[in-house]
């Protein structure tokens, strides 16, 4: 009984943060700070779905991502805030599955020779591990970006190219600069040195705010 209390009131709890973000305006502070008590809340209790896979953690962020660009999404009547953010997870691990299905299509037929090989790789990789609690504070942090910094912050005249964005695609795993150049259409070098100059520098004071020494790089 105990149990099916405390998750009704766990329900209750985050039914009512969502309501009230709402009735907040998008890019209010109110609004950010509320988005930051639900991320709290939710990891704090454990009932997020859980899966042993080396993309969990990317899913993540894109669910915190999406939930906090979308709240007004939830529907209260259709089910849990809990049930719903997981629907969204299992959505988005569903899409890495299916990329590196379609990845491993394309390799393996290439050489027979090498199976043998990639799997003493595979077999070498380390298991996926918790996330550390420095990590999952700094995607709170940059996911709600309470101060609206970060997300204010961007690469001249690129209004797109924030440090919110940047902080989040650097975090683990890492998104390599190659990459976000090619999708933000940067020359190589835009991307690191911004990032240098204003991200890791705000990355620093947050660790430094939360008794860390230094993080990012």
């Amino acid at each position: 009984m105990t149990n099916v209390h405390t998750v009704n009131n766990l329900n209750q709890q985050l039914q009512y943060l969502v309501a009230e973000v709402c009735s907040h305006p998008a890019k209010s502070l109110m609004r950010r700070q509320k988005l930051s008590d639900i991320v709290r809340v939710v990891m704090k209790s454990g009932k997020l779905w859980k899966e042993n896979t080396p993309y969990y953690n990317d899913a993540l962020q894109q669910t915190w991502l999406y939930f906090c660009r979308n709240p007004e999404q939830y529907n209260p009547e259709s089910c849990s805030v809990i049930t719903w953010l997981d629907n969204c997870l299992k959505w988005r691990l569903q899409d890495f599955r299916s990329r590196e299905a379609e990845i491993q299509a394309k390799i393996v037929p290439l050489s027979s020779l090498e199976v043998e090989n990639t799997t003493n790789t595979v077999e070498s990789l380390p298991a996926a591990t918790d996330i550390p609690p420095i990590l999952e504070e700094t995607y709170q942090w940059a996911f709600t970006d309470p101060d609206n910094d970060l997300a204010s912050t961007h690469v001249q005249g690129r209004p797109d190219v924030t440090c919110q964005i940047l902080i989040l695609r650097r975090l683990p795993p890492e998104t390599p600069w190659k990459n976000i150049a090619k999708e933000f259409d940067l020359p190589p070098s835009t991307a690191p040195n911004f990032y240098k100059r204003e991200c890791l520098p705000r990355l620093r004071n947050f660790a430094l705010r939360q008794g860390y020494h230094e993080i990012g790089h």
